[in-house]
């Protein structure tokens, strides 16, 4: 049987067409007969539709990307790396903020303790005194510094904003009665009469209070009015809040605290910045209170003295600059991993105040680099807790509370670390939860106690640690609950 030829199609117009197969084997025989020269296999009419399509591919690949709206879309974000994306989920858990402002106070406190120990002895010997005098000391302070803390912690915010004005009022009636002479409560200690003696032993110091009081009794009142809606108005932003903080520098500048009042104007200008003052109201602050500055330290000679040694390298005149230069021959000498704890040669006499303002001296000379860059390490990861909390929290007053207790804590460090390298004048402020000084570590203790309150103010962190509880109580201990 032969091949029937394929039928022929007939188009609408009348004209036959060969059929689609024929169409097809005369197309393929077509295009096999032209063969490009010099390149196997490949048809002549294969290689410009192949050529186009490259082009067109490579032209739609340079094209910048565009949506339905018409713009150019923004390129593919590049994934992180993996070290940061866990950190970053790190710094996102619930707890950070917690763990960061109670890990790091803890371990300040207790490494001051060693520190003051350490430093103390020699001290304490030369006034006849037992040489863990002023250990036992900083340990009743921190007693009563955690004892204060830990209900602090727990205490709900709004208990804490009851306090304000109760703190303010006592702060300022324990700075009265250090000036009235009549009672003799007042002690001088170094040209400053700054002390209360209490009988005995106990002796506090107002100003370290009036720091912490005034920041609670600030954050109340400046969240008090933003929930009004009064911030707008200049008079609401600065009355009474300004008037207070003069109150408490002059009260504070009549014992000669100068380094205090600069602390607590320090923390009133962050709770202004905190509360959204406008720029151009910094300025005038800043330039008024330098002017107020200036007349102070011209009117002291003792002022003067402290601003001649700035960037000191020998003693000069009179020894004026005793304390800056040995300050840094101590940092000097204790090398990458310092000369041992407790083998310092500076506090055998040769370093002024080496418990308490040059602390930080004594430290890089025992513990060397490592130690000093330790102590800062923790500073900083207080204060990046500090700044987690007061930047994630929504409530006014935790927001002002944690931004002003950072400025505190960070502005005295700068003062008291820059003073002991010669950067800036000695102030007489102590290292907080570092130096030795009831008063500071009690007031320090609590303001951390208050920042913990302030992140256990968010749901988040309350469900967290409500579930951490459950987890680390024994079976037995257990509280017995009703059955389903």
């Amino acid at each position: 049987m032969g091949i029937s030829p394929a039928p022929e199609r007939r188009a609408p117009d009348g004209r036959t067409r060969p059929s689609t197969a024929a169409h097809v084997r005369d197309s393929r025989s077509a295009h096999a007969g032209k063969r490009v020269p010099g390149a196997r296999g490949t048809t002549a009419t294969r290689g410009p539709r192949r050529t186009e399509r490259t082009e067109r591919a490579g032209a739609a690949a340079t094209r910048p990307r565009t949506g339905r709206t018409g713009r150019v879309a923004a390129p593919p974000r590049s994934r992180p790396h993996p070290a940061v994306a866990r950190l970053r989920r790190a710094w996102d858990r619930p707890l950070t903020a917690y763990y960061l402002v109670a890990g790091s106070a803890v371990l300040l406190t207790f490494l001051g303790l060693v520190m003051v120990f350490s430093s103390s002895q020699i001290q304490a010997l030369r006034q006849g005194l037992p040489p863990t005098f002023y250990l036992r000391q900083q340990v009743l302070a921190a007693v009563i510094g955690v004892a204060l803390a830990l209900p602090a912690a727990r205490m709900p915010v709004e208990r804490h904003r009851w306090l304000a004005y109760p703190l303010l009022g006592g702060s300022i009636l324990l700075l009265v009665l250090v000036q009235v002479p009549g009672l003799g409560l007042g002690r001088t200690v170094n040209g400053q009469t700054n002390w209360l003696a209490l009988g005995g032993p106990f002796v506090v110091q107002p100003g370290e209070f009036a720091k912490v009081a005034f920041l609670v009794w600030g954050a109340d009142l400046l969240a008090r009015k933003q929930r009004h809606r009064l911030l707008d108005q200049w008079k609401h932003l600065l009355v009474p809040l300004v008037p207070g903080a003069l109150l408490l520098s002059g009260l504070l500048m009549l014992g000669g605290d100068m380094g205090t009042a600069v602390i607590l104007c320090a923390v009133l200008f962050g709770l202004l910045w905190l509360a959204g003052a406008p720029l151009r109201l910094f300025g005038a602050a800043l330039a008024g209170a330098g002017l107020l500055a200036a007349a102070l330290i011209a009117t002291s000679a003792h002022r003067m003295s402290r601003f001649a040694c700035l960037g000191a390298s020998d003693p000069g005149p009179g020894d004026q600059c005793w304390q800056v230069v040995h300050g840094l021959y101590a940092l000097s000498t204790g090398g990458p991993f310092g000369s041992g704890l407790g083998a310092s040669i500076e506090k055998w006499g040769q370093l002024p105040e080496p418990h308490t303002d040059f602390i930080f001296a004594v430290t890089g000379e025992e513990l060397g680099l490592v130690g000093t860059l330790s102590v800062l390490a923790l500073f900083a990861a207080l204060c990046a807790g500090g700044l987690r909390i007061a930047g994630r929290s929504t409530d006014p007053f935790v927001r002002l509370a944690a931004g002003s207790i950072v400025t505190w804590l960070s502005v005295q460090a700068a003062i008291n670390i820059g003073g002991v390298l010669g950067l800036v004048p000695i102030a007489g402020v102590p290292l907080p939860l570092f130096s030795y000084g009831g008063s500071a570590l009690v007031s320090a203790l609590y303001a951390v106690g208050l920042l913990l309150a302030a992140t256990r103010s968010e749901p988040a962190v309350r469900t967290a640690l409500a579930g951490r509880e459950r987890r680390l109580r024994p079976t037995g201990l257990r509280r017995p609950g009703r059955r389903r």
